[in-house]
């Protein structure tokens, strides 16, 4: 049930007329409590989105009660009227719902530069109030998609609480600190404090290593807020792994459905000096747009790799470095290794490892091969 999987929390999605393809693409996401604490991240691009500034701006009291969410429009890049539209769009769900505006928070995502039609938004406010449900969590997901195939859900209950979750992303997915708009919710008695550390411990090895095509949007947003229903007050480890254990469910799930991809791929960098090192060295790779053909053609060019990984600043020896392509070590020591031909691409899913043999520390990003129909898609979008 997504994001209404733990108690405490009510949900919508409704067609305001956003989209004129006449899909859903309004939702609310209300916490009924008895707590309302609350986290969030937000996208590190200096070009933001309206409805983040205002996000920011609330959450600052650590207290969300509600989230109101739009597709068809990311209010980006729309100026001072922008800006009042956020805000408009926080009362205006406020005053549906029975919470004050500053415990709103607005998620908004679809084409830059275009003002939201704020009649039909904040008539689908009332609509989408009046549809509140703890059976809405999937109308929800539903109604916050733009490119993607498919909604994306994820739950996990441990010890008598549960955190469920909700997200969008298929393009622009290479986020800092979120990706794309997602909203996490548990019945964990957990406050604002906690709810922050196990956020960002969460997303800094899950939707921060998701760089699909190396593009970071106006709009990322990742809110987690407790209702505390469960009455139940959490181990801090126990709630930090569950916490993460949605995330990285829901991080697959973007990959999985990115723009046009045929292959969802996973990049483990071993033997790094530094997890910093490793993050650089996997990200190089991930955004090798040379590499993303060759593994979308099914062609296991491992020099292409070493290319990647001899652009970062990470230590390593460039003849000590090993390649591996499902399980496959195609290049040791620099050097050509097994024949390539063993190495198998037909499955969607690949691994690609890189061992630097340098230390001890790693890490794991995702990202996705680079298509004809991801050109098209991309191409096409606005029209």
């Amino acid at each position: 049930m997504s994001v209404t999987a733990a108690r405490g929390f009510l949900a919508s999605g409704i067609s305001a007329g956003i989209k004129d393809s006449g899909a859903p693409d309004l939702a609310l996401v209300v916490n009924r409590g008895p707590s309302c604490a609350a986290a969030g991240v937000f996208t590190a691009n200096r070009v933001q989105a309206a409805p983040v500034r205002w996000s920011r701006r609330v959450l600052a009291g650590g207290q969300l009660a509600a989230v109101v969410l739009n597709s068809g429009g990311a209010n980006a890049c729309t100026g001072p009227a922008g800006e009042r539209d956020a805000q408009a769009m926080a009362a205006r769900t406020a005053r549906a719902v029975g919470v004050r505006a500053e415990e709103v928070a607005v998620c908004s995502t679809g084409l830059i530069g275009v003002p939201l039609p704020m009649d039909r938004v904040t008539a689908g406010i009332d609509t989408a109030a009046g549809a509140l449900s703890a059976e809405g969590g999937e109308a929800a997901a539903r109604a916050v998609k733009t490119t993607d195939s498919v909604h994306k859900t994820a739950q996990v209950t441990e010890r008598g609480w549960t955190v469920g979750g909700m997200a969008k992303g298929a393009g622009m997915l290479a986020p800092g600190l979120a990706t794309m708009l997602v909203v996490l919710t548990t019945d964990a008695a957990a406050d604002a404090a906690l709810l922050d550390t196990a956020l960002r411990a969460a997303v800094r090895t899950t939707f921060d290593r998701v760089d699909s095509d190396g593009c970071m949007s106006t709009n990322d947003t990742v809110l987690l807020l407790s209702s505390a229903a469960s009455g139940l007050v959490p181990e801090g480890a126990a709630f930090t792994e569950a916490v993460h254990t949605v995330c990285r469910d829901l991080a697959r799930q973007l990959v999985a459905d990115a723009e046009g991809a045929s292959k969802e791929i996973e990049i483990r960098v071993l033997g790094a000096a530094g997890e910093a090192d490793a993050e650089e060295v996997g990200r190089a790779i991930s955004r090798n747009n040379l590499l993303k053909c060759a593994l979308h053609g099914e062609d296991p060019n491992w020099g292409r790799v070493l290319s990647a990984i001899g652009t970062t600043s990470a230590r390593f020896d460039p003849d000590r470095l090993d390649v591996a392509i499902n399980g496959v070590w195609v290049c040791r020591d620099g050097m050509a290794g097994e024949p390539r031909e063993k190495a198998d691409l037909t499955p969607r899913h690949l691994t690609l490892t890189v061992d630097l043999r340098t230390g001890e520390d790693s890490a794991v990003l995702w990202t996705n091969d680079l298509t004809a129909d991801y050109v098209h898609e991309n191409s096409a979008y606005s029209s």
